[in-house]
């Protein structure tokens, strides 16, 4: 028995062959070996989901990870540095401000996609190096439902997250589940925010490193206790980690090196010491830091945004097959609707997909202003253009 009183050993038997064969193919492709066709899955927002509905005229519970059968799926704990309940400091029909428990001051209007950041508790240097996290064992993280504000606080509002476990069990009969976890500088964003987190690396560079290496120590040990709970659950681990924005990094490579590195090293570590695949996703232009990626031993890197200069094409000639791609594919293009357009689009990425290393998906996620038919029509193309061996002689 491990660090939680309970029993979740399973076996692949709760899996349908389907599962199983997703999990082949999921696991050849991050190999750099060639499945039966190139995997397909992505991160939809909730407004894409009901535009996705209304144009298919499909029902008000469809999905489109069971709709497509898509080949994985991320499941997220409660990593709030405080466990406890969202703060309503003030509410409308039109929208609500919360204290979450991160201790983020959160204004979400509900048309609007995504919340705004008004205010943190941990609005000093002093107040940050002195902030103390709950316990990251605390059963309550994995086993009950609750707020939290990763769960409840994006494009859409949610009050009392189901738990953990019972999403990881209710997903693993169909799809190979994914834990996730965090970050430093993830953390810090959520925390005190980044105009702070980037003003206090600036002015005390020591002192934010002190503060990073307690946060990253937080978040290994939420790695640990999240693993122990999915014991025999979970097939990969994805690691939130934006650290670079358009046109390059946050901050010196350097300081990336020196403090947030070591900690997606241990997570790295304890993922794969544990038989997980790890996906590492980083938004942005990595470019300056890609290599490190590729010496942690990063089965795949995601998102690989378009808008930042990350070809996959060019860095798969750059990189051959040292580190497998889990997006890439530009959403803007997708967003026109064209459907030309589109498909010249899904062969550019299928040409990277050559000799595996390739989950096909966005290079973000896929929002609203994504209609529901041309994501519909991409599954197609891609179901159709990536059974190994490829043949992409219309490309060429």
């Amino acid at each position: 028995m491990g660090m939680f009183d309970v029993n979740l050993q399973s076996s692949e038997q709760d899996r349908s062959a389907n599962t199983r064969a997703k999990l082949e193919r999921i696991t050849k492709a991050l190999n750099h070996q060639e499945p039966d066709r190139v995997p397909i899955s992505d991160f939809f927002w909730g407004s894409f989901k009901e535009r996705w509905r209304r144009e298919l005229g499909l029902l008000d519970d469809a999905d489109p990870y069971y709709h497509y059968d898509l080949d994985w799926i991320v499941t997220v704990p409660n990593m709030d540095p405080h466990i406890r309940s969202f703060e309503i400091l003030s509410e409308t029909d039109e929208e609500v401000t919360v204290k979450t428990g991160y201790g983020a001051i959160i204004r979400k209007k509900f048309k609007c996609p995504m919340p705004e950041f008004i205010g943190w508790e941990t609005d000093t240097l002093e107040k940050l190096e002195a902030f103390e996290f709950d316990d990251a064992f605390d059963p309550r993280r994995y086993f009950e439902a609750g707020d939290n504000q990763i769960a409840g606080v994006g494009d859409g509002f949610e009050r009392n997250s189901p738990a953990w476990i019972e999403t990881v069990k209710g997903l693993r009969p169909d799809f190979p589940v994914f834990g996730s976890m965090t970050e430093c500088s993830e953390c810090l964003t959520r925390l005190i925010g980044q105009e702070n987190a980037f003003m206090w690396m600036g002015l005390y560079p020591e002192r934010m490193g002190e503060c990073i290496n307690r946060i990253g120590q937080f978040y290994l040990d939420c790695t640990k206790a999240q693993l122990e709970a999915g014991r025999g659950l979970l097939d990969g681990l994805v690691i939130w980690g934006d650290v670079a924005y358009k046109s390059g990094m946050f901050f010196s490579p350097d300081y990336w090196r020196q403090y947030f590195k070591p900690w997606v090293q241990a997570m790295v570590k304890l993922a794969h010491e544990n038989g997980l695949l790890v996906i590492y996703h980083g938004c942005g232009n990595v470019m300056q830091i890609f290599d490190d990626f590729v010496e942690l031993g990063v089965d795949a890197y995601n998102p690989l945004e378009v808008k930042a200069g990350m070809d996959v094409g060019r860095l798969r000639q750059q990189y051959g097959h040292q580190i497998a791609f889990c997006g890439g594919s530009d959403i803007q293009i997708w967003e026109t609707g064209d459907e030309e357009a589109v498909r010249q689009e899904v062969l550019r990425m299928l040409r990277a997909a050559e000799g595996g290393g390739m989950i096909f998906q966005s290079d973000h996620s896929v929002s609203a202003s994504v209609s529901g038919r041309t994501y519909d029509f991409i599954v197609k193309l891609v179901r159709e253009y990536g059974q190994y061996p490829l043949n992409l002689s219309e490309r060429d």
